[in-house]
């Protein structure tokens, strides 16, 4: 068991170049997590001094490796602008009513050796879009495609469970080697810690998180090129929604929701901001259909929203218990009903992606 008191005291050994006190001491340590072999947290610097830190994330990761019983270590450089003060103004400007609205960014690229990137989103938790995102991903790798899966939830991290993997995976020549389950390469920042533990992270950590396993894990190769990418995203339309627009050019979005209004109405804030920042919405899918939640809610949304309506998926215990075991239903029961679904699905997607 490695003991929270000897990872600050190992991290306080390395010296911050800038105050020369430890890092703990200087407060550069962010969102420690220690578990029974393992520990993480984010070395948060200002961005003019991102590549001067380096060595010290280095410094800190080999200090963690040297204490007794440590079996995994992450590290992650974060690095924010400072901010400063705006101009005063008159009256209140356009640009200032502006000022909160989701810009269309210049993405910087696609992660390397990757043909698509798609986003599984949802406006509200709870609607099932980790299974589906999962599911989803076995039906196009079961269309003969290579399929990754970058789990971007940060602080509910579903990914390692639905596809029954653990364990911090390796890192060969800079890069992070994805855990391969059911034919998906996947990654996600459940693997860095015990799944009850908490990343207490603020936006731009969180932000950092997602930009390095997006752009630093080995999804594909010059001679192997992934197909596609599905990145499963948080709830909501906030940092890591934007910070994933920022980073990499989006091919589309699938919207997930359950047939009722309250679900449906952040469905149309989802779509809402893809619109905004010039990313298609590949369609809607309606999860959990059936008596319980109703019906035919996901289709008349589609519809009034004016983009194709994927299909629906209802309420299903094997569907739930696979993801539970780590074992999608797709993958396990590919001749069933719900995969077949999935199936459809996966199709639809495929053809709008031009796969």
């Amino acid at each position: 068991m490695v003991e929270r008191t000897a990872v600050i005291a190992a991290l306080d050994a390395v010296i911050d170049p800038v105050s020369g006190q430890g890092l703990v001491a200087a407060g550069l340590v962010q969102g420690l997590v220690v578990a029974e072999d393992r520990a993480g947290f984010a070395l948060e610097v200002d961005r003019s001094q991102a590549a001067a830190y380096a060595p010290v994330r280095d410094k800190a990761e080999a200090a963690l490796k040297a204490i007794p019983g440590m079996a995994r270590v992450s590290v992650i450089l974060t690095a924010e602008t400072q901010p400063t003060a705006a101009p005063r103004t008159a009256g209140l400007s356009k640009a200032a009513v502006d000022q909160g609205r989701a810009k269309a960014p210049v993405p910087t690229d696609r992660p390397p050796h990757v043909r698509r990137v798609l986003a599984v989103a949802s406006g509200k938790g709870g609607v099932g879009k980790s299974t589906v995102a999962v599911n989803l991903a076995a039906a196009l790798s079961a269309r003969g495609l290579s399929v990754g899966i970058l789990d971007a939830d940060v602080y509910g991290p579903s990914l390692p469970t639905m596809l029954g993997i653990s364990g911090q995976p390796a890192y060969e020549d800079g890069a992070i080697v994805p855990h391969v389950a059911h034919g998906l390469k996947a990654m996600s920042v459940g693997l860095l810690t015990k799944m009850d533990d908490a990343m207490i992270w603020r936006g731009p950590m969180a932000s950092q998180a997602i930009t390095q396993m997006l752009t630093q894990t080995r999804w594909g190769t010059a001679d192997a090129l992934l197909d596609v990418l599905v990145v499963d995203l948080p709830p909501g339309t906030g940092d890591v929604q934007l910070t994933l627009i920022q980073k990499t050019p989006l091919d589309g979005a699938v919207i997930v929701s359950t047939p009722q209004e309250v679900a449906l109405a952040d469905a149309r804030r989802a779509h809402t901001l893809f619109q905004r920042v010039n990313v298609s919405t590949l369609g809607l899918i309606e999860n959990m259909s059936g008596p319980v939640f109703g019906e035919g809610g996901g289709k008349a949304e589609a519809e009034r929203l004016s983009i194709p309506f994927l299909g629906a998926l209802p309420l299903d215990a094997d569907l739930r218990e696979g993801g539970d075991a780590g074992r999608p239903l797709v993958a396990t029961d590919p001749h069933g009903d719900i995969a077949g679904r999935f199936v459809e699905i996966a199709a639809r997607v495929s053809a709008a992606l031009e796969l």
